[in-house]
């Protein structure tokens, strides 16, 4: 029996609202696919939660504000940004449409940050009793980078869970990997039901049907039970997963030497490729401060940066998200300030570091 049969329709209640939770681990691609979908008629009328992970989200940045929680996407579509409990925003969203104070919206996306345990979602989406009335869980779709995908689910639990509950999978930068026998076997191991996707599938091949539990491990089921969610607890500073992952966001407000930046770039992936597991920011260069480029990063696999053909917000200060593990935010922001000619009396000496980047202090 399906976890999210339904109970028997009232006419006086709603029709329940379609939900879709998209995961996947750090720099997998979910962003790109879900810009990619909200472009087909068949998300017309979407309302997408996002939850950052991080100090500063650079996600959205082609958004008009509608009030403190809430922004317009640039095709249209409604945003939420997760500042605090999950059913308290998606009750928001829906006391705000009875009233009339957000035109209705057909459907809800929900993209998780990149460390994400998507237990803890999927259980207030299954058993709360308000919740479970207006909304209805479709498709838990994860996003596999087919680079990196094997090395996460080595060293990331939570990447592991991401696969295990989805119900569809999508494989990015295949063209990329070359051979995806290796991970495609491995996530088909993992879960053997669902199939997995490319990122240019039909909005309607991802985004419908409804989650159940046919065909999962029996770890899932333990997953979403109440006993297990109970333990799952981040207390304090809510940039931190755990003690050995951190965000630090790096700014200027001065246009940032091409020499200088493509030095700082080489010796963090050189240095530390491993322990970055998501770098993506927004940088104005000297020589063209008025065409940012877009920059992302995935461990040692760096893309060629892409140029904006003008600012997308009126904000023009140079913008990098980091999100570490085992490497302190502390030293990066050290470093970022030395190679722009601002150091601290105990920053690094970047040339020093340049010439020999394993004197990096946890290379």
């Amino acid at each position: 029996m399906s976890l999210t049969a339904s109970p028997a329709p009232d006419p006086r209640r709603p029709e329940p609202i379609p939900l879709t939770v998209l995961t996947g681990f750090l720099g997998a691609g979910k962003t790109t696919l879900l810009n990619r979908l909200l472009r087909d008629p068949a998300l017309a009328d979407t309302v997408v939660i996002v939850n950052e992970f991080g100090e500063i989200g650079l996600d959205h940045l082609l958004i008009e504000t509608i009030d403190e929680d809430m922004v317009l996407l640039g095709a249209g579509c409604l945003c939420c940004t997760v500042r605090g409990d999950l059913i308290a925003t998606l009750e928001d969203l829906l006391r705000k449409r009875d009233n009339g104070r957000i035109k209705p919206f057909r459907r809800v996306v929900i993209e998780t940050t990149g460390l994400a345990d998507p237990a803890p979602i999927l259980h207030a989406l299954i058993y709360h009793p308000y919740l479970v009335l207006r909304y209805r869980l479709q498709a838990v779709v994860t996003v596999v980078d087919a680079m990196t995908g094997a090395a996460s689910l080595d060293a990331h639990p939570e990447a592991v869970r991401q696969a295990a509950v989805a119900d569809r999978i999508v494989l990015t930068k295949a063209d990329l990997a070359g051979d995806t026998a290796g991970i495609r076997a491995r996530l088909a191991a993992l879960n053997p039901a669902a199939p997995i996707f490319s990122p240019d599938a039909p909005a309607d091949d991802l985004l419908g049907g409804l989650f159940g539990l046919d065909g999962k491990g029996a770890d899932v089921r333990a997953w979403l039970g109440d006993a297990a969610l109970s333990e799952h607890h981040h207390p304090g500073d809510v940039n931190r997963h755990d003690a050995a992952i951190r965000a630090v966001c790096l700014t200027s407000a001065a246009p940032v030497p091409r020499p200088a930046f493509e030095m700082f770039m080489d010796l963090l992936r050189s240095g530390h490729g491993p322990k970055l597991l998501r770098l993506k920011g927004i940088v104005a260069l000297a020589d063209d401060p008025e065409h940012p480029i877009v920059v992302h990063g995935v461990q040692h696999v760096f893309h060629a940066p892409l140029t904006l053909p003008a600012w997308p917000d009126p904000d023009h200060t140079s913008r990098l998200v980091l999100i570490l593990r085992d490497l302190d935010p502390a030293f990066v922001q050290r470093l970022w300030d030395a190679f722009l000619g601002r150091p601290r009396v105990d920053a690094p000496d970047a040339k020093a570091l340049t010439d020999n980047p394993l004197a990096i202090p946890g290379g």
